[in-house]
C-alpha cells in the first residue's frame, strides 16, 4: 500500500494541496484523487501533474483509496462525511488535517467510524492559503500530530505513521483533547494575540498613519501571522472555545501582571519576566515548519549607491541560490544591516552566508 497507495482529498487548499505535492514528491508512482468546491484549484493540480483525477462530487471513486484526507473547512466536515460514508471501505485509513480535534472525533463517532479514523494535524503552515501556495516542503521536518481513535487496529496507525514519515513529517501521537489544549496554546492563542496588536495599532494610530507607516522589525515579525485566513481562525476560535477561553484568561492575568510591574517600576521583577521569557523562547526546538513558520533571514551591510542591490542579487544568481523575498530594511529595530533577504530554505541560507562572506560583504543573522 506505501510503494503506490491511492490517496484522495476533499478539499485541496494549503494544506492538501501540500500534503498531495509531498506524496508525489516522495511516491511518485502514487494515485491521487480530489475533489474540491473549488475547481480551479483542481484543474491547476492536475496541470501541475499532482493530481491523476478529479471527482465533481464526493462518489464512489473514493471506494479505492487507501487514505482519504479531509481537507476542507471543519465546518463542512459532518456534511463530507455523510456523503463520503457510502462509499468508504473499511480498509480505508480516514484522517483529516484540522487544528481542532473534538469536534471530528465526535462527529466520527457519530457515525460509527472509529475503526479507521486517525485524525491528523501538520504543525506546519503559511500566513497565504489557497492550493496556489501549496508546496511539498511546508511538511518537511515539522511536526505532523496524530489522534488515533481508540478502536483503529495499531497496523493502521502504523501505516499512517509510516506515510508521514515518507513525506518529510515528524509523527506525534496524542490524545484529542491533549491536542486541542496544546495547539491552543502554541497556535491559537498566538493568532488571537497578532491580530489583537494589529487591531490596537490601527485603533490608536494617528489620522496620518505614522504608526502604520513605521511598523517593521519586532512588530510585522510578531504580527505577520495576522495575515492568515479570517474564516479559517473564525472557526478555530468557536471549535476550540473552551481550551483558547482558558489560555486567554491566563495570558490577560500575565499582562495585568506585567502592567502593575511597570507602573510601580519593579526593576528586578521586570528583568526576571524577559529573562525567563528569552532562556525559554532559546530553549526551543528549530523546525522549519510550523503553525509560526521558521523564517531564513539574513541581512547584509550594502552602500547606498545604484545597482546595489542588484550586484547582490546577480552574485547569488550565479550561484543558483534562490531567493524568496528582499528588500531594504528601513527600520533597525531588531536588525542590523541595510538590506533583508530571505530564503527558502536552511541551506540555501548557509549557502548565502558563504559566498557574501567570500566577497566581503558584511551579514548578520537573528
Amino acid at each position: 500500500m506505501l510503494n503506490a497507495p491511492t490517496c484522495g482529498f476533499i478539499g485541496l487548499g494549503l494544506i492538501g494541496g501540500s500534503i498531495a505535492k509531498a506524496i508525489r514528491l516522495r511516491l511518485p508512482v502514487a494515485r491521487l484523487i480530489a475533489y474540491d468546491i473549488h475547481t480551479e484549484s483542481l484543474h491547476l493540480a492536475v496541470r501541475e501533474q499532482i493530481v491523476d483525477q478529479i471527482c465533481p462530487a464526493i462518489d464512489d471513486s473514493f471506494g479505492s483509496c487507501d487514505y482519504i484526507f479531509l481537507c476542507a473547512p471543519v465546518s463542512h466536515n459532518m456534511e463530507n462525511l455523510l456523503a463520503l460514508k457510502p462509499f468508504l471501505s473499511p480498509d480505508t485509513i480516514l484522517t483529516d488535517v484540522g487544528s481542532v480535534k473534538t469536534g471530528i472525533h465526535r462527529q466520527i463517532e457519530e457515525l460509527h467510524l472509529q475503526k479507521q479514523f486517525i485524525g491528523g494535524h501538520p504543525m506546519a503552515g503559511s500566513e497565504r492559503f489557497g492550493y496556489q501556495n501549496a508546496k511539498a516542503s511546508l511538511l518537511e521536518n515539522a511536526y505532523y500530530i496524530l489522534t488515533p481513535s481508540e478502536e483503529v487496529p495499531t497496523e493502521k496507525v502504523d501505516a499512517y505513521r509510516t506515510l508521514v514519515e515518507t513525506i518529510g513529517a515528524i509523527p506525534l501521537t496524542l490524545s484529542y483533547g491533549d491536542h486541542d489544549y496544546v495547539t491552543a496554546a502554541i497556535s491559537h492563542l498566538p493568532h488571537v494575540i497578532a491580530a489583537s496588536l494589529v487591531n490596537v495599532v490601527k485603533s490608536c494610530d494617528s489620522k496620518d498613519g505614522v504608526m502604520k507607516m513605521i511598523a517593521a522589525g519586532g512588530f510585522k515579525d510578531i504580527t505577520r501571522i495576522a495575515s492568515s485566513s479570517p474564516e479559517m481562525w473564525q472557526q478555530i476560535c468557536l471549535t476550540n472555545a473552551d481550551n483558547i477561553i482558558k489560555l486567554l484568561r491566563i495570558y490577560i492575568q500575565y499582562l495585568e501582571a506585567i502592567a502593575n510591574d511597570i507602573d510601580d517600576h519593579k526593576k528586578e521583577t521586570l528583568y526576571h519576566f524577559f529573562d525567563t521569557a528569552r532562556t525559554y523562547r532559546e530553549s526551543f526546538i528549530s523546525t522549519p515548519s510550523g503553525p509560526i513558520k521558521a523564517e531564513y533571514v539574513l541581512t547584509v551591510d550594502i552602500a547606498d549607491k545604484p545597482g546595489a542591490i542588484a550586484a547582490i542579487a546577480s552574485l547569488l544568481a550565479m550561484h543558483d541560490v534562490s531567493i524568496k523575498n528582499i528588500g531594504i530594511n528601513h527600520n533597525r529595530e531588531l536588525a542590523e544591516g541595510a538590506l533583508r533577504i530571505e530564503f527558502y530554505s536552511r541551506d540555501t541560507l548557509s549557502q548565502a552566508m558563504d559566498i557574501l562572506t567570500e566577497h566581503g560583504y558584511k551579514i548578520h543573522t537573528r
